[in-house]
C-alpha cells in the first residue's frame, strides 16, 4: 500500500530522504506542467520545480494539515511562477513578451475592455520615435500593477505577462472563470484610474 501524501510530509519533516523521493516522483511531472503554463520557459520551469521541492524538503512543517498536500504544492508552484514574472518585469532591459497574433476575442469575454493596448505590443518593429514612449508606458504600467493588492496584481500578471487565457487562469487559481472575469474587470478599473495620473491611456 502506497503511503499517503500526509504520511510522506510527516516523514519529510524528520528528514526522511526516501519519503521525499517518493513525493517528488509522485508530483514532479504535474508541477512541471503547472509551472510551465505560466512561465513558458522550460529552463526556468525546471529551476522553479527544483526550488519548489527544495522548499518542501526544508519547510515541510509549513503544510497545513487542514488542506491537501497537492493543493499546497500547487500553491507554492503558482507563487514561484508569479514571483518569477514579477522579477522579469522589474528588469528595465527585459522587453515585454507578447504573442505575434492577438489573443482570440472569445478569451476576452467579447468585450473591448479586455483588448491589449497598442503600446504593450513588442516594439521590435516600432518606429524609433515611438519606442521610447512605449517603453516608458510599459514601465509605468508594471510599476503600477505591482502597487495593487496581490489578488488583483496576480490576475494582471497572468493575463498580460504570461498571456494566459481566462480559462487557464481559472484552472491555475482553482476558481470559476466568472470570478476571474470579475476580478480582471475590477483590477483594470482600479489600474486605469492610477495610470490616468501618469497620462497613460488604457
Amino acid at each position: 500500500m502506497q503511503p499517503t501524501d500526509a504520511a510522506l510530509i510527516s516523514q519529510i519533516c524528520g528528514q526522511d530522504e526516501a519519503a521525499f523521493a517518493t513525493l517528488f516522483a509522485r508530483y514532479q511531472s504535474a508541477m512541471t506542467r503547472h509551472i510551465d503554463k505560466t512561465v513558458r520557459d522550460s529552463a526556468v520551469t525546471e529551476d522553479l520545480v527544483q526550488e519548489l521541492f527544495l522548499r518542501v524538503w526544508t519547510r515541510a512543517e509549513q503544510w497545513d494539515s487542514r488542506g491537501s498536500v497537492k493543493a499546497w504544492l500547487y500553491r507554492i508552484g503558482t507563487n514561484l511562477a508569479l514571483n518569477h514574472l514579477r522579477s522579469v518585469r522589474r528588469r528595465p532591459q527585459q522587453p515585454l513578451q507578447t504573442t505575434p497574433n492577438p489573443l482570440p476575442k472569445e478569451n476576452w469575454n467579447d468585450d473591448d475592455e479586455y483588448e491589449i493596448p497598442a503600446w504593450m505590443i513588442d516594439d521590435a518593429a516600432a518606429r524609433p520615435d515611438t519606442t521610447v514612449v512605449d517603453a516608458d508606458q510599459r514601465r509605468r504600467f508594471w510599476e503600477t500593477v505591482n502597487t495593487l493588492p496581490a489578488e488583483k496584481r496576480d490576475i494582471l500578471h497572468m493575463v498580460y505577462a504570461a498571456e494566459m487565457d481566462l480559462q487557464s487562469v481559472a484552472d491555475q487559481l482553482a476558481i470559476p472563470t466568472g470570478t476571474v472575469k470579475s476580478r480582471l474587470y475590477h483590477s483594470k478599473r482600479q489600474l486605469a484610474g492610477r495610470l490616468d495620473s501618469y497620462g497613460v491611456e488604457w
